[in-house]
């Protein structure tokens, strides 16, 4: 029997407008120095005032595409800007260098050592350029999309503590990521420079980092392309896979491409299956490619994004192709989500359960969760269980 679709998508809706946006608009902003706190304990309660950049960019791309996409709220709206600010006056070295994070004030406190500070500024300011028409913003969002093409071979850069030439490895994590935010930044950046963008991430993807042999995508290969029998070579990250597959979804949209979009269902069929808990249900963080232990200790721990961003991954797949497979994979994974992620008691959702499904910790934000993947979750979630009506 098929879903309620409507009542999900109302699910969807409510939670995200009279739980968690509000939550995030009542607690995290900075009223005094600007930007977001992101270290908000179980009640919305500051617990430490640090802000890191690429949280602070997350949610200055989120207020800003909702009042973009779903309504024109002021205070979504001065949300944006008042964090969109923060980070112009702060958040880089004065060459579009994103720092890593900052004290409350604004004081550096990490070097810019981490693409994806800059990732999400030019995410942040593409769309908050849009927001507010500034054309300061655009120029950020553009020189920094430009200072990340040139850091992609070495995205660390003096930061990289890998010793030069022994065992060289790219990982799957950025040329995943530019696959979103080459359509976010679409309007700030010439058509050529778009379209060859997609055309290279979309070969990392598709043809280097998914392998055909395994039918599953790996997080790192040699420098030319091939697997490598070590820690970080045998990596898998199912959740990483899981969310890549909604961005290439997107972008066989955007290409009329209906076997890209055919094979990103098959890879995401393929790595929900492989990732599945078979005993305590729940994906897995980390995977060992060759089943090995893994060396990191959170490995069997389910979190908040990889389960978020695998019901985007089943609901789109289904939207778009039909798959019942599809379809049941979202009624199993939003079954999992809703009862445990989500708090009962409090607003906003927990980020780290057990391999049981117990709640490991009771923050709603910290160093690397804020406000992000829950609400452009059930943002996502929402807009296409709408179309599935």
């Amino acid at each position: 029997m098929r879903p309620d679709f409507e009542l999900l998508a109302r699910r969807n809706r409510d939670e995200l407008l009279q739980n968690v946006l509000p939550f995030w608009l009542e607690h995290s902003q900075d009223r005094e120095y600007g930007g977001y706190f992101s270290c908000l304990a179980r009640d919305g309660s500051v617990y430490d005032t640090d802000k890191f950049i690429w949280l602070q960019g997350r949610q200055v791309w989120m207020f800003a595409m909702l009042y973009n996409k779903v309504e024109r709220r002021a205070e979504w709206l001065e949300c944006a800007v008042q964090g969109a600010e923060f980070l112009r006056k702060y958040g880089h070295d004065g060459n579009y260098n994103w720092y890593f994070a900052l004290t409350r004030e604004g004081q550096p406190l990490v070097q810019p050592y981490n693409i994806f500070s800059y990732t999400f500024a030019a995410m942040a300011f593409a769309q908050a350029a849009v927001a507010t028409g500034s054309d300061e913003y655009a120029m950020i969002a553009k020189r920094t999309f430009e200072r990340i093409l040139e850091k992609r071979c070495n995205p660390k850069g003096i930061w990289n503590k890998a010793y030069p030439g022994t065992r060289p490895l790219k990982g799957f994590s950025l040329p995943m990521i530019l696959c979103n935010m080459a359509l976010e930044i679409e309007p700030m950046i010439d058509k050529q420079l778009l379209d060859d963008t997609i055309a290279e991430c979309l070969h990392e993807v598709m043809e280097v980092f998914y392998r055909d042999e395994l039918g599953l995508i790996v997080e790192n290969v040699t420098a030319d392309g091939q697997l490598s029998d070590s820690f970080e070579g045998r990596l898998m990250n199912p959740g990483h896979a899981l969310e890549a597959m909604w961005f290439i979804m997107d972008l066989g949209v955007r290409l009329n491409d209906k076997a890209l979009i055919d094979k990103a269902v098959k890879i995401a069929l393929n790595t929900a299956e492989y990732g599945w808990d078979k005993e305590h249900g729940g994906i897995y963080y980390f995977m060992d490619r060759k089943g090995a232990p893994r060396h990191e200790l959170e490995w069997d721990q389910k979190l908040w994004w990889v389960h978020v961003e695998s019901l985007i991954t089943m609901i789109k797949g289904y939207q778009l192709t039909g798959s019942k497979e599809c379809l049941d994979w979202f009624e199993r994974l939003d079954e999992y989500t809703w009862s445990r992620f989500k708090d009962t008691e409090h607003p906003e959702w927990f980020g780290y359960l057990n391999r049981r499904g117990e709640v490991l910790l009771p923050l709603k934000g910290g160093k690397w969760k804020g406000c992000f993947h829950v609400p452009r979750g059930l943002y996502q979630c929402w807009q296409i269980l709408e179309k599935c009506k």
